[in-house]
């Protein structure tokens, strides 16, 4: 196929709808996360200045980048990206290194910053399938010399994050994966063995760990140990709830006050639910739909497969990943620790879905 035409502008609606997520999540930011902020470091704005020197204006320029640059690129550069990507969630694991939040080797200490190698893994791991699954050569129904083989190479990103342990991170990573394999067309009868498969190993993983168990045990049965295990999602369902139908508030969260954990992270949704109520929260995961729908409609317009694999992974991985954060908070999934793109505290989080998201950018300009 000829790439040397005349490229269009990027999507206009995929630009506004993005722009609105981000501005947002900076609003949301500066308000839940004030009196953390505030106890912690003496500064009700630590956690907006952070997000934005080290999320929002690296994620921007990684944007504006990678939206210009033809996405084509990235087929000759996938295996660069994977290893790099590799060698970082090994790096996560080295004594001074790495560092350990919550139990978790996900962090690499860098001076003042830290980064979540995970972050980059997610799109490392996409990069790698589309370029894998869009090989002419590859025959995707032989399950032995096809299939098999572009597993075996994604299975150390998995196995990495697992070791973590990262378990959130991981049900990203299977359901990219899983879908990009869908969107590949590869034969149902293998999209059903895989699906059991990875059912079966969730299943052992919940087994294997006795806190997992208790986190679903507090998922069926948050009543149970309120004052325990289920402090976090009693505290997130009572400021979900304190919210009503038109909220307290902006800025009048009382939730975020030392109540609920983690307000600036995984549980920044129940403060905008409590300061801007069910309305405005449900308005909220509108955009979140319409955004997805945007950005799989490119998919389905890209010129080839590797573009429609590149932009439907990434899409697909912003929608599972806000689908579990936001379902955590109102009582739908288990508590998975994941936080809300583009609103969630978390520089390196935002920088590389901006920057991921340029790549989607990149693949409206070449659309039909």
């Amino acid at each position: 196929m000829n790439h040397s035409t005349k490229t269009k502008q990027a999507d206009r609606k995929f630009l506004i709808y993005l722009f609105v997520l981000v501005v947002f999540g900076l609003v949301a930011l500066t308000s839940a996360s004030g009196p953390s902020g505030y106890e912690k470091f003496g500064d009700s704005y630590f956690y907006v200045k952070r997000q934005i020197l080290f999320g929002l204006l690296p994620g921007l320029v990684g944007f504006l980048v990678l939206a210009r640059i033809p996405y084509h690129i990235w087929q000759k550069f996938s295996l660069w990206v994977y290893g790099i990507t590799l060698v970082l969630l090994i790096l996560v694991f080295v004594p001074g290194m790495g560092i350990v939040i919550n139990g978790s080797h996900s962090w690499l200490a860098l001076g003042n910053f830290t980064f979540q190698s995970s972050e980059l893994a997610k799109l490392a791991v996409i990069i790698m399938a589309a370029h894998l699954l869009s090989d002419p050569k590859r025959d995707l129904t032989d399950w032995k010399n096809g299939l098999l083989p572009i597993l075996a190479i994604l299975a150390p990103a998995l196995i990495l994050v697992l070791l973590q342990p990262d378990i959130g991170t991981l049900s990203i990573l299977v359901v990219i994966i899983f879908m990009m394999l869908y969107l590949a067309k590869i034969p149902k009868s293998f999209l059903a063995v895989l699906g059991a498969l990875a059912a079966i190993a969730f299943v052992g993983l919940m087994l294997l760990a006795p806190y997992r168990v208790q986190r679903l045990t507090t998922f069926l049965h948050p009543e149970l140990d309120p004052k325990g295990v289920g402090y976090h999602i009693n505290q997130a369902f009572l400021a979900v709830g304190s919210g009503g139908v038109w909220g307290l508030g902006l800025g009048h969260s009382r939730q975020k006050f030392q109540y609920l954990p983690e307000v600036d992270a995984d549980s920044i949704f129940a403060v905008i639910a409590e300061e801007t109520g069910f309305i405005f929260s449900v308005c909220l995961v509108v955009l979140i739909l319409l955004f997805s729908w945007r950005g799989l409609s490119i998919a389905s317009a890209a010129p080839d497969l590797f573009g429609k694999l590149l932009s439907g992974g990434i899409m697909v991985w912003f929608f599972w990943q806000s689908f579990l954060n936001i379902g955590a908070m109102v009582g739908a999934v288990p508590l998975t620790g994941v936080p809300l793109p583009f609103i969630s505290h978390g520089g390196s989080a935002l920088a590389i879905a901006l920057a991921s998201m340029g790549m989607v950018a990149s693949v409206s300009r070449n659309n039909y």
